[in-house]
């Protein structure tokens, strides 16, 4: 019984030693990306739309008539496109009807009779779109051209109540909604993906090595001289003429996995939040940092002087003012050649230095020129 216990325990040790060696393998190796999550086709992209419209069916929570007089009007010209004449002068009080813009993206390749989201906001003072449906709304692109037709119920996320004492309370947006399905495609977009021999491939982010790994893929996979890269975003591909053909080679090409280049080094501080990202490659030249705070506390206070009752004077007040300076003790830390990362960020943290101080220390070693890396304020 004892000599099993044993072997048991020494085989999960073997076993638990193998593990932490393959992790440590695994995180010391550099993730290949498909080139699908790494590049796009040129012109094959999604186009916007836009439209504007009526929401009907609200609850006393529409556009009020002196503050959205252009609602009353659409309203009008909508029954009258309907065959109901409204008499000149009339007045419509459109407290359960609002304004609103819908827009959407088209994405590529869509075709008539298909369905996409759609995004409905209000333009005028209505306080909510909820329980609303959106009416027959044209969605046009750039070009003026209608490429949809927009109509459903809003699935609205908000909730806005209010009392007679003045009193409210808002959840989230009531005055945004969405239509999941809402608009039907009615006309497409040509794509130039089947036109010439050859396609582009445009890197989400520009980068000479990337790019130069990717077109060796492709050539190492297909074959010499299939592709060759125009600059640090663009890589040409000659592509088959047939268009069936094309989609498959299509579909090999972005299913082939690339190492790419590893970022520069840059500093991202975000002033407002006081997040500070480093990335891995920042380097820090040799320096020594000091670094303390000092805390300034003024405190008022007023005196009275009562004169004596017989000596004929009048009762004064005088300022009084008391200023303490406390300075924590300064500690300081010394940058080796070529510290990295880690290294930084465990120095920072021992002298317990916050987001603010290591915003001011990261400032002055970049004016320092100790600081290998672009520092990026947002």
């Amino acid at each position: 019984m004892k000599q099993y216990k044993i072997g048991f325990s020494v085989s999960n040790i073997l076993r638990t030693l193998l593990l932490a060696v393959l992790l440590i393998m695994l995180s010391g190796a550099v993730q290949a990306e498909r080139i699908k999550d790494l590049a796009s086709i040129a012109g094959v992209r999604s186009n916007q739309l836009l439209g504007y419209g009526l929401v009907v069916g609200l609850n006393g929570s529409g556009d009020k008539v002196n503050s959205s007089p252009f609602t009353e009007q659409s309203l009008k010209t909508m029954l009258n496109n309907l065959g109901i004449v409204v008499p000149p002068g009339t007045s419509i009080k459109p407290k359960n009807v609002a304004a609103v813009t819908v827009h959407a993206d088209l994405p590529a390749f869509s075709k008539p009779g298909q369905k996409i989201d759609i995004t409905v906001s209000s333009i005028g003072d209505a306080k909510s779109l909820r329980g609303g449906s959106l009416l027959m709304t044209p969605l046009k692109g750039v070009n003026g051209k209608i490429y949809a037709m927009a109509q459903g119920n809003l699935v609205v996320g908000g909730l806005s109540a209010a009392g007679a004492d003045g009193s409210k309370i808002t959840i989230n947006n009531p005055s945004v909604g969405r239509i999941p399905g809402g608009a039907s495609v009615e006309r497409s977009v040509p794509s130039p993906f089947a036109n010439g021999n050859a396609f582009t491939l445009n890197l989400n982010q520009s980068d000479f090595t990337t790019a130069r790994r990717l077109s060796e893929s492709i050539n190492r996979t297909i074959g010499p001289g299939t592709s060759h890269p125009v600059d640090a975003t663009s890589i040409v591909v000659s592509a088959p003429l047939n268009i069936s053909q094309r989609v498959s080679f299509v579909s090999m090409i972005e299913n082939l996995e690339v190492i790419p280049d590893e970022a520069p080094a840059r500093i991202i501080v975000n002033s407002r939040t006081g997040t500070v990202v480093i990335s891995s490659q920042v380097r820090v030249s040799p320096a020594a940092v000091s670094h303390g705070s000092m805390t300034v506390t003024i405190s008022e206070s007023l005196d009275v002087s009562q004169p004596n009752a017989f000596a004929g004077g009048t009762t004064t007040t005088t300022p009084n003012s008391d200023v303490t300076v406390e300075e924590s003790g300064q500690r300081m830390f010394v940058f080796d050649p070529g510290v990295t990362l880690d290294e930084v960020v465990r120095a920072v943290n021992e002298v317990g230095a916050g987001p603010s101080d290591l915003v001011a220390i990261l400032e002055a070693l970049k004016q320092a020129g100790a600081l290998r890396a672009e520092l990026v304020i947002i």
